[in-house]
């Protein structure tokens, strides 16, 4: 009896261990609301860098990846006659562009890194002067993206003004049109109209997990220049958190208006 007691004792006493894997997301949930929270509090030109630095590098992962699961089809492709270009130079042209989108992870890596660093740094701009994400903003980046991949991977042929003209339009179109396409059909319900600038706060901050405790205190966009640390404590929003959310508060103009105008 007394072994089976003390057994239950020492499994009692024994820290419980954690999934490992659990952890590890836990671990980086923390890092990037970190890294989130920095960023939102540096300059436009310092974040405008880290944001086009940070995805050109995701996109050239990507696209080297890509590249590795298909075959180098350029180095297949026979090289044409020097007379040829002058004989045809609308041939000579598509075959450039041929070659330009057929490379392999290297080629991959550097397309990829263009078009999704120079799209996420005008992104990034275009949300900071105008405070707010939009399809005009997002036809820019997407103008700018194609562009500078027609530029960069060789396939304006002779004219490449003309042709980096061509490709940021049809880049901008596609884009627009799946912009709108996906507000279309992800309407947020009717009462999420009264946290959108709550959750898009808790978006940059890298908190948006903390959406659901400002619903359930009733924390609407109208509280927002009311809140406290006792009224963010009473629906279970952590220290660190409530820190980052206080000191946003505190630095955002609007908001300051409105705290202002609340008599605060």
């Amino acid at each position: 009896m007394e072994q089976g007691k003390q057994g239950v004792m020492v499994a009692k006493l024994m820290p419980q261990q954690q999934n490992p894997i659990e952890q590890l997301q836990a671990r980086f949930k923390e890092l990037e609301a970190g890294f989130r929270a920095w960023l939102a509090k540096q300059s436009l030109p310092v974040e405008a860098a880290v944001v086009t630095a940070t995805s050109a590098a995701q996109g050239a992962a990507i696209g080297g990846f890509m590249g590795t699961l298909t075959n180098d089809v350029s180095s297949s492709m026979p090289t044409p006659p020097p007379q040829a270009a002058s004989l045809n130079p609308q041939a000579m042209a598509s075959f450039k562009q041929a070659q330009a989108l057929a490379g392999g992870p290297l080629v991959q890596a550097r397309n990829f890194a263009v078009m999704t660093g120079v799209n996420a740094g005008i992104s990034c701009v275009m949300k900071r002067l105008r405070g707010k994400e939009d399809v005009q903003s997002s036809m820019v980046a997407a103008f700018g993206s194609g562009a500078m991949f027609s530029l960069v991977s060789g396939m304006g042929g002779p004219n490449l003004a003309a042709n980096a003209v061509t490709s940021g339009l049809f880049f901008a179109l596609v884009q627009g049109g799946l912009f709108q396409l996906g507000k279309k059909f992800s309407q947020p319900p009717t009462e999420d109209i009264f946290y959108s600038k709550t959750r898009s706060m808790l978006n940059n901050l890298g908190l948006q997990n903390y959406e659901k405790n400002f619903k359930k205190g009733l924390l609407t966009d109208t509280t927002l220049p009311l809140l406290t640390d006792s009224a963010l404590r009473d629906v279970k929003i952590p220290p660190g958190p409530r820190l980052l959310i206080l000191d946003h508060i505190q630095r955002d103009p609007e908001i300051k208006d409105n705290r202002r105008g609340s008599g605060r």
